[in-house]
């Protein structure tokens, strides 16, 4: 390609914004190179009358302007200045942005350029004046971030117009790198914008981005997917940040914060130790992008940072009235001499203010005249986890009184330290104390191994003179003494109870660690207690050992003792009970022959009470019938012979002899007459005039 035709080329970018080469050309193609040709296929062609150009410096104006249709190119992003300037049309607003981006040297006092006239007018008078070497086009484009971007040990060069967007960046580092966007993770975003980053339609302009802007890209796998930047936020959320805070009236304040901490948490912690209420607090040096609910971990400051806190109150009419404290050391490491002067803050000029004011910070956790402590209690643990989070020490709930005896009223072996843990929200020290000591891996399993933990919030006076008397009725008067005496600046602190016989019957307090005290202090303090606790239970376990020695002797024998009578006994018992069982037997056997002997008797009775009229010896046509008995005697009676079987057999029946047990045998022929139809006379079973039965046992 030509020089000439370079030239255009440039030329026709930095006119139109088209970042696309391959664009670019074909544009200029078409036009067969002639630059005026191709702005006019690029820009919309309108005849509307231009404002009036004024001469420099005055803005362009225009009194009424037409609806504007803006023109997007094909790569995503409208030319700096295009559809921001006033005037009849994008493209002529677009020309007035590019000459003065370009500086060049064109007459604007000519009253040619004070006239109303056509865009293709102003084509060719831009045209003509427009310099038209690339390289001082690139330099003068006040409106171009670049990026370095870093990549397998390489520095790849990328500039964008500022109205770019992260997709297009994306985009070029793809041509740049052969890395897809899909696999692309870009590191060095401002700590504020890391999550806006992350979206492919933000525009660069909005990220708090420089003018150069170094950034790391990271060939993600297709294992899978990580979001470093939130990794970075979340690493610093558990770290410490050291804050060196400057007043203009007043000694400067120097706090450790978790990451965490979000403004409005600070911003409370100052009014809290300088008096100065939220709403009057004017900020300086905090990142652009901050709001009171961005944390110290999100806001991008280092772990080492300084701020300056202006109060825009009036001043106090009454010189009584000032700062209740002077100089505050939270960390008792931390030093103002960690710093230099104060009076060089971070080059950030964004001045953060409150307005409207702020909503207070609830500081308490337990609520005002609560009604009793199970419920205090329950409402302490909950609130203190979700102001500080996890991990978090063991607390016990419910009332002191049961917390005393889980701890106090038990053998020697199972015998706990009580720590009673006294909270107050307007201390200076609870936000280190909670966060850090409370924390620790060490205080927490020394707490859960060694003592029963418990909590209670003494910032209201109400639950503090509730929580008092408890102590009186459960402790003693000196252990509600001790905690009424700790000063405020002491709080929290910790009160650590037990119960020996060398103490006494009732409990006592055997140490108090105030907050203002370090890790390895606080540690050392609770195990230092607890040895000496345990050295004095060891003669009361000796007691019991031998106590319970004696108790299992006793305990045996009574046990062999037990065993022997309840052998005994239960010999006894199954005697009696086999007794029981025979009675009872005989009984029902008896029951059963008198239910059986009524029975036979009802059968017999009916039996007699059928019975026909026995005939005289006189009578003619009549029977004689005699049975012989199984014992060898005879039953003897007449029957007319026009009686039938049955009444034969109703005359055995009367006598004792049932037919269901006996059977009837005629001698001659043999055969059985309770087998036979009973209806027939006797007449017919040749029965007559005289003849002998047999009565056999079934």
């Amino acid at each position: 390609m030509s020089e000439n035709k370079e030239d255009t080329l440039a030329s026709f970018q930095n006119i139109t914004g088209i970042d696309d080469v391959g664009e670019a050309f074909s544009h200029l193609e078409a036009a067969d190179w002639n630059l005026m040709e191709a702005l006019s296929r690029v820009m919309p062609h309108d005849d509307a009358p231009l404002a009036h150009v004024h001469p420099h410096p005055h803005p362009i104006q225009q009194s009424e302007p037409p609806p504007r249709h803006p023109v997007e190119s094909t790569n995503g992003f409208r030319p700096p200045g295009y559809d921001e300037l006033p005037g009849t049309s994008n493209a002529s607003g677009f020309f007035a942005a590019a000459l003065q981006n370009q500086n060049q040297n064109i007459n604007l006092n000519q009253p040619h350029l004070q006239q109303r006239f056509p865009t293709s007018q102003l084509l060719a008078q831009l045209t003509s004046s427009i310099n038209l070497d690339p390289a001082s086009s690139q330099n003068n484009n006040q409106n171009v971030i670049a990026f370095n971007i870093h990549f397998n040990q390489q520095l790849y060069q990328i500039r964008l117009p500022s109205e770019a967007t992260v997709e297009q960046l994306k985009r070029k580092i793809f041509e740049k790198t052969s890395v897809p966007m899909c696999r692309q993770a870009i590191n060095g975003w401002p700590p504020s914008k890391a999550s806006d980053a992350q979206q492919l339609g933000t525009r660069i302009c909005n990220l708090d981005l420089a003018a150069e802007n170094e950034l790391i890209l990271v060939d993600l796998t297709d294992d899978g997917f990580m979001d470093t930047e939130q990794d970075e936020v979340t690493q610093r959320v558990d770290k410490t940040f050291t804050l060196l805070i400057q007043f203009e009236s007043d000694s400067p304040l120097t706090l450790s914060m978790p990451g965490r901490t979000t403004m409005q948490e600070l911003k409370m912690n100052v009014s809290d130790i300088k008096s100065i209420p939220v709403r009057h607090q004017e900020w300086t040096g905090w990142p652009n992008g901050c709001n009171n609910d961005t944390t110290l971990a999100q806001s991008g400051i280092e772990l080492s940072h300084r701020f300056a806190v202006r109060s825009t109150a009036r001043p106090a009419q009454n010189s009584n009235q000032h700062n209740a404290f002077d100089v505050v050391t939270v960390d008792s490491e931390s030093s103002a001499d960690e710093f230099e002067d104060a009076t060089d803050f971070n080059n950030a000029e964004y001045i953060f203010t409150d307005s409207p004011p702020a909503q207070p910070l609830n500081r308490h956790l337990i609520p005002n005249n609560t009604d009793d402590e199970t419920s205090g209690s329950t409402q302490f643990v909950e609130n203190y986890k979700a102001r500080y989070g996890e991990p978090c020490p063991d607390f016990f709930v419910g009332s002191l009184e049961s917390a005393k005896q889980l701890a106090c009223l038990r053998s020697a072996k199972e015998r706990k330290l009580l720590a009673i843990y006294l909270h107050h929200g307007k201390s200076i020290l609870i936000n280190v104390f909670c966060d850090q000591l409370m924390k620790h891996e060490s205080i927490i399993q020394t707490f859960k191994e060694k003592f029963v933990l418990y909590g209670w919030d003494m910032t209201y006076e109400s639950n503090k003179d509730m929580f008092l008397s408890s102590l009186t009725a459960c402790i003693s008067s000196n252990a509600s003494l001790t905690a009424r005496n700790i000063k405020l600046d002491k709080l929290p602190a910790i009160m650590l109870v037990g119960k020996s016989r060398q103490l006494g019957s009732n409990c006592e307090v055997l140490s108090v660690i105030h907050g203002n005290i370090g890790l390895d202090d606080l540690l050392t303090r609770l195990i230092e207690t607890c040895e000496m606790f345990e050295e004095q239970l060891q003669v009361e376990i000796r007691q019991e050992d031998e106590r319970a020695a004696r108790d299992q002797v006793k305990a045996e024998q009574d046990m062999a003792y037990q065993e022997t009578l309840e052998a005994d006994m239960a010999k006894d018992a199954a005697k009696r009970q086999k007794e029981a069982a025979q009675l009872a037997e005989r009984k029902r056997m008896e029951s059963e022959r008198a239910e059986e002997d009524a029975r036979r008797e009802s059968i017999r009775l009916v039996a007699q009470q059928s019975l026909p009229q026995e005939p005289s010896e006189q009578e003619a046509g009549t029977s004689k019938i005699r049975v012989r008995k199984p014992t060898g005697d005879f039953l003897e009676r007449r029957f007319f012979t026009n009686n039938n079987l049955q009444d034969l057999l109703n005359f055995v029946t009367a006598n004792g002899f049932l037919i269901e047990e006996y059977k009837l045998i005629s001698s001659w022929p043999r055969r059985d007459l309770t087998a036979i139809e009973s209806s027939q006379t006797l007449e017919t079973l040749k029965l007559y005039p005289q003849e002998t039965v047999i009565l056999e046992e079934r």
